[in-house]
């Protein structure tokens, strides 16, 4: 019976190594995949930054907010958020006034028009 239990070990011992390798292998490749990736995504910006240049992208930072939507809009960019990282943004009134320009409706929402109408001064 000792050599049986001695086998069962051995097995066991086989059947660990076996999935720790396997799981370095998958380990290994997935460091590799996201290394690949990350050059694939820093070689892409740095060809976008390439093809804008430069100098278009320190305009547009500099630029007051209208000439940075014309430019930008003849990049054919239709959302972007330029900041230098100073002052902290409002993400909520951002999503809000982008959702009411898609919308399109200007002015109180229609509950609130509805309850102003009303002369129940």
């Amino acid at each position: 019976q000792n050599d049986m239990e001695v086998a069962e070990l051995e097995r066991l011992t086989t059947a660990r190594e076996a999935e720790l390798k396997y799981v370095r292998e998958q380990n290994d490749m997935e460091v590799a995949k996201l290394k690949e990736m990350a050059t694939i995504e820093t070689q892409k910006f740095k060809s976008q930054v390439d093809a804008i240049g430069a100098q278009t992208i320190q305009s547009i930072a500099l630029a007051g907010p209208e000439l940075q939507v014309k430019l930008l809009k003849g990049l054919g960019l239709t959302s972007t958020l330029i900041t230098d990282g100073s002052s902290p943004i409002n993400l909520f009134n951002t999503a809000g006034g982008l959702i009411g320009a898609m919308g399109g409706a200007s002015g109180p929402p229609a509950k609130m028009r509805r309850g102003s109408d009303s002369s129940d001064d």
